[in-house]
C-alpha cells in the first residue's frame, strides 16, 4: 500500500509537472541558510520572508507617493477549500500552497503556470489547511495533510524523499508547514484528542534527506518537569497542547521559538483543577535547536476558554523603554532605554503584547490593546500571570461572558514588524462570547469542552482593528477599526503596510499614520498572506484570496457584508512600467 501511494504521487508529479524554457535552461542556485538569514531585497524565503517572524519587505519602489497607481498585472486560480496560504519567491518563480498539499509554481513575472503538485492521501487522511512551505537547496519542502514531511524538486515538482511523523490519519496535521533553521526542518502540529499526547510535538528533519533528528514534546510525561502541573490526570487524557503556527528561528542563540494553544477540555476544573499549570500550553517554548530541548518556557495565561497563544514570536533588537502611561506591566529592574534582544509581539488571542528576552525569558513588559477581561494581574518582577477569578469555570452548565471570544482577539492572520518605524503591525479584532460549559466530563467528542458563540465586544460598531505598537516604548503610535475582519499584514521599506479584510479589500496603509492610500477589491475574503518581491528590477505585491475561519466568522458576525464570490486567486499588482521612482 505505501509503496503504491509513493508510486501514484511521483506519477501525478511527473504528469502535472511542466518546465516553463526558462527554468529548463536557467541554472538553478540552491537555497542556502546564509541566504535564508539574509536574502536576496527581491525574495520572499520563508513565511514571513525571514525567520524573524517579520513579514518585512526591504523594497521600496513602491511608496507613500507612488502607491496609489498600483496596478493588477497578472492572477491565477489557486487550490479549493480553506485558502490561507503563503507564496514564496525566488529567483523569478512563485510558489504557492494551497489546502489538501496542492502546490503550484509560477513564473512570478507573467503567471505562467510551471508545475503543479497534487499529493494523494491514504484512505481516512484528512488534509487541510496549508498556511506556507519551505524552500532549501533545490526543494520545496512541507509538512503534509497525512501526516508526513516531503520534499519537491523545486525545478519540476517531482518528488524528492518523504518522511512519515506520526500515523497518517491520525487528527494531527500541521496546518501549518515548517521553517529551516540551520539546515533543519522544523514544524509544529495539531494534535486532536484522538490522535493521543504524543502528537503533541515539535520535530526537526534533516532538510537534505528528510531524516528526523528530534523531537520535543509539549506535554510532559510522568517524571518529566512539568508532569506535577497536571495534577492527577492521567498521561492518555492530557490532549491538544498544539503548537500549530510557524516557529521562529534565531541563528546566532541556536533557539527555535513557538507558541502552544490550549488544553482540551479548556476548562482546568475538568482537568487537574483550575490552581495548575498544566504545562506546557499557551506558552511561548525556546527549544535548543540541536537536541530540541526547552530552555525556557514562559506561560502567557492559564487558558479556560480556548485563547491560544500560538501566533508568531517577532524577533527584535531594540531598545527598551516602556511607557508607563500605556503599558500596564513593566519589569522593575529594566534600565530605560537599555537594548536588549527580544521576542515581542501579541501572541495570542487575548490581544495582550508581551515582551521577553530572547535568550532568558525574563519578562520585560506587557500591555493590553482590545477589550479583554481573562488576565486580571502580570508580577512585572517575575511575568506571573493572575487569572481574572470572576472567568474561571467552576461547573458544568456556568455561561460567562469571556473577551475576545475565541475566534479572536488575534488569531492566524499574522501582523508584521517594520524596522523604519522599529512598530509592530497586528491585525485584531473586537469580540467577546458568552461562553458556557457543557459537560463536567473529559469527554474528547466535545473537544474544548464549551459553547462560544462569538459576538462584537460591547461598545464595539467595527469587528476589524490593526493596531501599530512601539516595539520600544509600548505605545500604541495608530489603530484603524474597519467594519470586516482584518486579516494578515506585511510591511515594506516604502514606508507602507499592506494587508486585506474579509470583505474582499486590499489597502495600503502609511506605516506612520494609518492613512489608506490605496485600496481595491478583490471580490473574496483577502485570506492569504501578503508578499512583496522583484523581478527584473520591479517591485511587485502579491496576495491570495479565498474562505478561511476567520472570513467565516466575520461573515456570521456581520452577515451584510457580502465579501464577493471571486473565489481563490493568487493576484500580482505592480506600479505602470516607468512609474516607479
Amino acid at each position: 500500500m505505501k509503496r503504491f501511494f509513493v508510486c501514484a504521487a511521483l506519477i501525478g508529479a511527473l504528469i502535472s509537472s511542466l518546465p516553463s524554457t526558462a527554468q529548463q535552461t536557467r541554472e538553478f542556485v540552491p537555497v542556502t541558510d546564509e541566504m535564508l538569514q539574509s536574502p536576496d531585497p527581491g525574495d520572499w524565503l520563508s513565511w514571513r520572508r525571514t525567520t524573524d517572524g517579520w513579514g518585512y519587505s526591504p523594497l521600496d519602489q513602491i511608496d507613500a507617493g507612488n502607491v496609489a497607481g498600483l496596478e493588477l498585472v497578472w492572477k491565477h486560480p489557486v487550490g479549493t477549500g480553506i485558502h490561507e496560504g503563503t507564496p514564496l519567491v525566488y529567483d523569478r518563480v512563485m510558489y504557492m500552497p494551497s489546502a489538501n498539499d496542492y502546490i503550484q509554481a509560477f513564473d512570478a513575472k507573467t503567471g505562467e503556470p510551471i508545475w503543479e503538485y497534487q499529493r494523494d492521501y491514504p484512505e481516512g487522511a484528512r488534509g487541510g489547511t496549508n498556511r506556507n512551505i519551505a524552500i532549501w537547496g533545490d526543494m520545496i519542502i512541507n509538512a503534509s495533510g497525512d501526516n508526513h514531511m516531503y520534499a519537491l524538486d523545486a525545478r519540476t515538482g517531482r518528488l524528492v524523499w518523504e518522511t512519515p511523523v506520526i500515523e497518517a490519519t491520525l487528527p494531527a496535521r500541521a496546518s501549518s508547514g515548517p521553517i529551516i533553521a540551520g539546515g533543519r526542518v522544523i514544524t509544529g502540529r495539531q494534535c486532536q484528542p484522538g490522535a493521543t499526547h504524543e502528537s503533541c510535538i515539535v520535530t526537526a528533519h534533516d532538510a537534505s534527506t528528510g531524516r528526523e533528528l528530534w523531537r520535543a514534546r509539549t506535554i510532559p510525561r510522568p517524571g518529566e518537569p512539568g508532569d506535577e502541573t497536571w495534577g492527577d490526570v492521567p498521561l492518555e487524557q492530557r490532549w491538544h497542547v498544539g503548537t500549530w503556527m510557524v516557529p521562529s528561528y534565531d541563528p546566532e542563540l541556536d533557539l527555535i521559538f513557538v507558541g502552544t494553544s490550549v488544553t482540551i477540555p479548556a476548562p482546568k476544573f475538568i482537568l487537574g483543577g483550575n490552581d495548575n499549570q498544566h504545562l506546557y500550553h499557551n506558552s511561548t517554548l525556546a527549544l535548543d535547536g540541536d537536541s530540541g530541548e526547552i530552555v525556557w518556557y514562559y506561560q502567557h495565561v492559564v487558558d479556560h476558554w480556548d485563547l491560544d497563544h500560538p501566533f508568531e514570536r517577532l524577533l527584535v533588537d531594540t531598545a527598551v523603554a516602556p511607557d508607563p502611561d500605556e503599558v500596564e506591566w513593566i519589569n522593575p529592574a529594566i534600565e530605560p532605554g537599555e537594548r536588549r534582544q527580544v521576542v515581542t509581539g501579541i501572541p495570542g488571542k487575548t490581544g495582550i503584547v508581551y515582551t521577553l528576552d530572547r535568550a532568558t525569558g525574563e519578562f520585560l513588559w506587557a500591555r493590553t490593546t482590545l477589550m479583554q477581561n481573562v488576565v486580571s494581574e502580570i508580577d512585572g518582577a517575575t511575568g506571573e500571570v493572575t487569572v481574572n477569578p470572576d472567568t474561571l469555570f467552576t461547573a458544568a452548565g456556568q455561561e460567562i461572558m469571556i473577551c475576545p471570544a475565541a475566534a479572536g482577539g488575534r488569531n492566524w492572520p499574522a501582523g508584521a514588524y517594520s524596522p523604519l518605524t522599529n512598530a509592530m503591525y497586528v491585525p485584531m479584532q473586537n469580540t467577546c462570547m458568552d461562553a458556557s460549559v457543557r459537560s463536567g466530563e473529559r469527554d474528547p467528542s466535545l473537544v474544548y469542552g464549551l459553547d462560544m458563540p462569538a459576538r462584537l465586544a460591547p461598545g464595539a460598531d467595527n469587528l476589524g482593528s490593526i493596531w501599530a505598537v512601539s516595539a520600544e516604548t509600548g505605545e500604541a503610535l495608530w489603530r484603524h477599526d474597519e467594519r470586516s475582519a482584518a486579516l494578515s499584514l506585511v510591511a515594506t521599506g516604502g514606508g507602507l503596510v499592506f494587508g486585506g479584510d474579509s470583505n474582499g479589500r486590499f489597502k495600503a496603509f502609511d506605516d506612520k499614520t494609518g492613512a489608506i492610500l490605496w485600496e481595491t477589491n478583490l471580490e473574496a475574503p483577502v485570506s492569504g498572506f501578503p508578499v512583496s518581491f522583484a523581478v527584473d528590477g520591479r517591485q511587485y505585491v502579491a496576495v491570495s484570496t479565498g474562505p478561511s475561519l476567520v472570513a467565516a466568522t466575520a461573515s456570521r458576525l456581520l452577515p451584510e457584508l457580502e465579501p464577493g464570490t471571486g473565489g481563490s486567486n493568487v493576484f500580482v499588482f505592480a506600479l505602470p512600467v516607468g512609474n516607479g521612482p
